[in-house]
C-alpha cells in the first residue's frame, strides 16, 4: 500500500486574481481577503486526490485546510498526524514536511507555489520523492504537475504498479517585492527528486531574453494592426505583449494586466474583479503569449484572466501570440491550460490559432496536460 503524506498551503496563490502577484507575507494575504479572495488551495489538492479514489492508498495530513478537509472532500479516509495554527505559516509547512518524513512515507504530495516548494525542500531535500500540485501564483519550479488531475493520474500509476521513473527536478523562486515592481528576479533555490512522466510535470519555467528578437519585434508590429478601436483589450504580462505596447506607445505592467481601448490605456494591473467592473457588456478580447518552457497560456502568472473573466471574453476572443521558436522548443507537447475550473479547461482544449510572426498563424493543439501532440497547420 502506498503511503503518501499530504501538505497543502491554503494560502497558496490566494494573491493571484486580485493581482498581488504572489501570497507571501501576512499584509499580502490580509490585502487579498480584504478584497474578496478565498483560497483554492485545499480544493485544488482534492481534485488530485479524487483521482486516487477507491486505491489502496494510505493518507498521511495535517489537520483542517493543510490536508485534512482536501481528503474529506474526496471521499478518501486519512490519518491526521498534527494540528495548524489559526493561520498557517511556513513554519507550519516545515513542521508537517518534518512529521511525515519521520512517518516513513513514500512521497510527499503537497499543494502550494514556489515558496512552498522552498519550504519543503528545506526540510526533504532529495530524500523522498515529491510532487506538487500547482496552487500558487509563482511556479517557476519543475516540481509541479500541469494540473491538478495530472497529479493524481501520475500518483494512480505508481498505486497500480505502473514504471514511473524519478529524477532531480529544479527549485526556483523570486523575489515578489521586485515582481510587483515588474522585476524578475529567479533563482536557483534547490533541488527535490520528482516522479517524471513528461504528459504530467511541467517544465522548469524559462527565462525570456533581455533584448527582444526581431521574431518578436515583427510578431508585435502584426499584433498592432489587428487592434479594433471599438473593443476593450485585455493586455497580458509577458515581453510579447509588452512590446505590443511599446509599438503602441503605451506604458505598460510587464507582470500584470492592462485594459487599453482606442489607442489608450484604460486601467494598468488591474484584477479579475476590476477586469469584470471596466468591461462589463461592451466588446473586449484579449492578448496573452505562452510560457517559455512550459507551454502554459492560463494558470500560470496571469490568474487575473478568472474563469469567471475567460467565459466572460468566451474562446475565440483570446488571441494568442507565439514566436516559432517559442512553440518548436515544445519539442511537440501542446499549450496548456490549468484555470482553476476543470470544466473550463476542458473547455478550452482543441485546436486554437496562434499568431506566430508578421501574417504567419499556426493552428496548435491546447490541452490540460502534455500528453497530446501538438498540431500545427
Amino acid at each position: 500500500m502506498l503511503k503518501i503524506g499530504l501538505i497543502v498551503n491554503p494560502l497558496a496563490g490566494i494573491g493571484g486574481a486580485t493581482g498581488l502577484k504572489g501570497s507571501d507575507g501576512e499584509e499580502t494575504v490580509a490585502e487579498a481577503m480584504r478584497r474578496g479572495a478565498r483560497p483554492q488551495a485545499p480544493d485544488r489538492a482534492a481534485r488530485a486526490l479524487r483521482e486516487l479514489a477507491g486505491e489502496p492508498v494510505r493518507l498521511l495530513v495535517w489537520q483542517g485546510a493543510m490536508g485534512e478537509d482536501s481528503a474529506a472532500a474526496a471521499g478518501i479516509r486519512a490519518q491526521v498526524l498534527g494540528y495548524v495554527s489559526p493561520r498557517s505559516t511556513p513554519a507550519d509547512t516545515r513542521q508537517a514536511a518534518a512529521v511525515m518524513l519521520e512517518q516513513g512515507v513514500d512521497l510527499l504530495l503537497f499543494a502550494g507555489g514556489d515558496g512552498t516548494a522552498r519550504d519543503i525542500c528545506d526540510v526533504v531535500g532529495s530524500r523522498i520523492p515529491v510532487l506538487g500540485i500547482p496552487a500558487g501564483c509563482k511556479m517557476h519550479s519543475a516540481v509541479y504537475a500541469v494540473n491538478p488531475e495530472a497529479a493524481g493520474r501520475l500518483l494512480l500509476q505508481l498505486c497500480r504498479g505502473g514504471l514511473v521513473g524519478v529524477a532531480e527536478a529544479e527549485v526556483r523562486d523570486i523575489d515578489e517585492q521586485a515582481f510587483r515592481q515588474g522585476i524578475v528576479r529567479a533563482r536557483h533555490y534547490g533541488v527535490m527528486r520528482v516522479p517524471q512522466d513528461g504528459r504530467f510535470v511541467q517544465q522548469v519555467k524559462c527565462g525570456g531574453q533581455e533584448n527582444e528578437t526581431l521574431a518578436q519585434v515583427e510578431l508585435a508590429a502584426w499584433l498592432v494592426t489587428q487592434l479594433d478601436d471599438d473593443s476593450f483589450w485585455l493586455m497580458g504580462s509577458g515581453s510579447t505583449v509588452a512590446e505590443v505596447m511599446a509599438q503602441l506607445g503605451l506604458p505598460n505592467t510587464l507582470l500584470g494586466v492592462d485594459i487599453i481601448r482606442a489607442g489608450e490605456v484604460v486601467a494598468a494591473d488591474v484584477s479579475a474583479e476590476q477586469i469584470l467592473q471596466i468591461i462589463a457588456d461592451a466588446p473586449a478580447r484579449a492578448l496573452i503569449t505562452v510560457i517559455g518552457g512550459q507551454g502554459h497560456l492560463l494558470g500560470r502568472g496571469n490568474q487575473q484572466f478568472s474563469p469567471a473573466v475567460i467565459r466572460r471574453l468566451g474562446r475565440d476572443n483570446f488571441v494568442v501570440a507565439a514566436t516559432r521558436s517559442k512553440l518548436a522548443a515544445l519539442n511537440g507537447r501542446p499549450l496548456l491550460v490549468d484555470t482553476g475550473d476543470p470544466d473550463l479547461d476542458r473547455q478550452l482544449c482543441g485546436l486554437m490559432p496562434v499568431v506566430a510572426g508578421y501574417e504567419d498563424t499556426l493552428l496548435v493543439q491546447v490541452s490540460t496536460d502534455a500528453s497530446s501532440v501538438a498540431g500545427t497547420k
